[in-house]
Order: structure tokens, then C-alpha cells, then sequence
């Protein structure tokens, strides 16, 4: 999703937020974020929270600086490794995604 198509009410609206919810998990105002999604231009720190945390689905309580440290580092010096990684874990995500979708019809 580029910058330009990143419609911060039509994300709110798909994820089932209300404004305070929405823009509270990336530190906007209620009032803030009504403005954004009026047409405001957002500065660019407030459009990259908005893309990790909404869009991407990364919680920022679960990173560290640390790892931020090792993800510049692999991409930077490593950068083979760094997509091999990359391919594992969206691998393993998806299939814990499908465990998940399909643990109820196998559970009886």
C-alpha cells in the first residue's frame, strides 16, 4: 500500500476501529485523526505509525530496540539471510493462520 492510497478512515472502517481506538494505538487525538481522515495531510512519522500498526499489524510493544538493531543489521550485511528469515516466518505464519482457521472442524 503506497502512501498516496493509505486512506486512514477506509483502514479504521475495515478493521472495526472508532476513532478514539484507531488513533490512540499510534498516539493521535480522536480530534487529531478526524482531521486526518478529512483530508488533512498527515506528516509522514504519523503515516509510517499508521502502516505498521494498522496495515502491517505490528504490535510496537513487542519490539525492541535491539531488534530493530539486528533487522538493519541482517538487511544491510546479511541480506540473503535476512529474506530467507523473512520467507520462513511469513511461512509459519500462515500456516499457524490455517491451524487456526481449520482447528474447529478437527477438534470433535
Amino acid at each position: 500500500m503506497s502512501e498516496e492510497t493509505l486512506n486512514p478512515r477506509e483502514i479504521r472502517r475495515r478493521l472495526g476501529l472508532n476513532q478514539q481506538q484507531f488513533w490512540g494505538r499510534i498516539g493521535v487525538t480522536q480530534s487529531g485523526g478526524s482531521r486526518y481522515e478529512s483530508g488533512r495531510t498527515m506528516p509522514k512519522p504519523v503515516r509510517e505509525l499508521l502502516r505498521v500498526v494498522h496495515v502491517e499489524q505490528i504490535d510496537l510493544a513487542d519490539l525492541s530496540r535491539e531488534d530493530m538493531r539486528v533487522l538493519e543489521y541482517l538487511r544491510k550485511h546479511k541480506p540473503e539471510l535476512y529474506e530467507t528469515l523473512k520467507a520462513a516466518a511469513r511461512e509459519q505464519s500462515q500456516s499457524s493462520e490455517k491451524r487456526s482457521l481449520g482447528g474447529g472442524a478437527y477438534a470433535r
